[in-house]
């Protein structure tokens, strides 16, 4: 059986898994390094639950270090406000096992709501302040005297893992947002580009509504590396709003094209030679090799376009055609053109060297969409599956049913803002049960015969290798981030390892259970 009949059966790109890229590589091998490091440390400062701490690294790994810098600050807010959270709920109602499962359930549904509205990494922190009070506040259920110092081991495990992963994405070869701000916007401008030259000849409609979304995507991304690019370096600031001013001049020149393409008037006189002058632009943009080394050029052209269709007569030879619609049409050319002209000078501006801020405050706006309804199902949805099971929990005293509790409250508020949350958790279920099996030979086979750290990291090091540059690639970073956590959960890293499969086995099958219920 040949590569491409693998390919097609499973529906990936073999290419992608066989052939990481340098920066993948730079990725994988500083991400587990961090990892063993965080690890090492917290064997060395006796914490209760290690293998939390080498499991932050790789839950904040990004390949962008400002993406690390924000996933890690957030993650640091939402175990804080978890872990008072889980204080307070144990304290007032820790006596009483019905009204702490039920507080816990609301709390994850109040969290889950706030996630729903924002966006990441704020939706992220959020959702973690949900699940982590449930986390901390189980363990303690029956002997609420220990939630305070379950708090504090909770959130020195994370802090260790941040730090570490902060530190090696920062220092390590790091790759910067500002840079990849750059690089990304270059493509968008070149996408945009092949996408009008489609727009203004008619082109394949499923290719440019793939395209289209992949720009708003892009456009979306751009404003969340903004972000990072902030936390990476305070002196980004003054750059600020010219990035957000260029992304909103990208979506409207998308949006500018998509509407001449939808209402063409292909036969309309005055339109003709418009559309067959930014045709020939937008074809040239995109097919020459650097065409945005030197944007000069591009510009020049663009605002002599803009000038000329400003300046065509919009009265049209034909009585019988709309003047109006021939009016609003050449406005719509000129406004593409001067939205693209704006965006290569947003690219200029961010090539330049730093200057001081502008006095400029008027940006294009960028309207952020919350859907309230969504929210309060999302948040509904996850307070009533973690009290479900929960209930389940009590009734039973079935002692590996709280993992099950804590994995549903996981699941439920962690995927729920997601696009498609029953895709995402299944990715998650899929990575955790292929870790299973690594993690009983790992854990329960070699190491009790093998111990010692430097056996753990001979055995570890060739699994969690491949499963960092699985989580560089976009395709299947949420199977392979899930494998990554839960190979680490299941194997539970000590350092006197015992060979146990009962337990294992039983805490692995709640796992499982609690994100097929979520």
């Amino acid at each position: 059986m040949t590569w491409t009949r693998l390919r097609d059966l499973a529906g990936i790109p073999i290419s992608g898994l066989t052939q990481p890229t340098r920066s993948d590589w730079i990725f994988a091998l500083r991400t587990v390094s961090a990892g063993l490091i965080a690890l090492l440390a917290a064997y060395a400062l006796k914490l209760d639950h290690p293998q939390w701490a080498m499991m932050t690294v790789f839950i904040v790994a990004q390949p962008v270090a400002g993406m690390v810098l924000a996933k890690g600050f957030y993650r640091l807010l939402g175990t804080l406000a978890g872990g008072m959270a889980a204080i307070g709920i144990t304290s007032l109602f820790g006596t009483n096992p019905w009204l702490l499962v039920t507080a816990l359930a609301l709390w994850i549904g109040v969290c889950t709501l706030v996630s729903s509205l924002l966006r990441n990494p704020e939706a992220y922190g959020a959702a973690l302040a949900g699940y982590t009070a449930m986390i901390i506040s189980l363990p303690a259920f029956g002997q609420p005297h220990l939630v305070v110092d379950l708090a504090i081991a909770r959130c020195a495990e994370i802090v260790l893992g941040i730090v570490c992963a902060g530190v090696t994405s920062r220092l390590i070869l790091p790759k910067l947002a500002a840079d990849a701000i750059i690089s990304r916007l270059k493509r968008s401008i070149l996408d945009l580009a092949e996408y009008a030259s489609g727009a203004f000849s008619s082109g394949d409609p499923a290719g440019l509504a793939a395209l289209q979304r992949k720009l708003i995507g892009d456009a979306q991304t751009l404003a969340e590396m903004r972000t990072y690019a902030r936390l990476e370096a305070p002196s980004f600031a003054t750059r600020a709003h010219p990035v957000r001013r260029t992304i909103g001049q990208l979506l409207w020149a998308l949006s500018a094209a998509r509407a001449l393409h939808t209402h063409a008037a292909p036969k309309n006189a005055a339109l003709i030679p418009v559309r067959s002058e930014l045709k020939t632009f937008v074809g040239e943009l995109a097919a020459t090799p650097g065409a945005l080394d030197d944007t000069g050029p591009w510009v020049t052209r663009l605002d002599a376009i803009a000038t000329r269709v400003r300046e065509a007569p919009a009265t049209p030879a034909d009585p019988a055609e709309d003047r109006v619609g021939t009016i609003t049409r050449l406005t719509i050319a000129a406004d593409f053109a001067e939205a693209l002209k704006q965006v290569m000078r947003g690219l200029d501006a961010l090539r330049s060297p730093v200057s001081k801020p502008s006095r400029e405050r008027r940006q294009p706006a960028l309207v952020v969409h919350r859907d309230y309804h969504a929210a309060w199902r999302n948040a509904v949805r996850a307070a009533l599956a973690t009290l479900l099971v929960a209930a389940f929990w009590l009734t039973t005293k079935w002692s590996e049913a709280a993992s099950t509790v804590i994995l549903v409250a996981v699941v439920s508020s962690l995927f729920a803002a997601r696009p498609d949350p029953v895709q995402s958790a299944w990715g998650f279920f899929t990575g955790t049960l292929l870790a299973l099996p690594f993690a009983f030979l790992v854990g329960q086979v070699a190491l009790p015969a093998l111990p010692g750290f430097g056996w753990f990291t001979l055995f570890v090091v060739p699994i969690m290798v491949p499963a960092a540059l699985g989580m560089a690639n976009p395709r299947h970073v949420g199977v392979a981030t899930a494998f990554a956590i839960n190979f680490l959960a299941f194997l539970s890293p000590h350092q006197s390892m015992t060979y146990d499969p009962g337990p294992f086995f039983a805490g692995s099958a709640s796992i499982l259970v609690g994100i097929l219920i979520a």
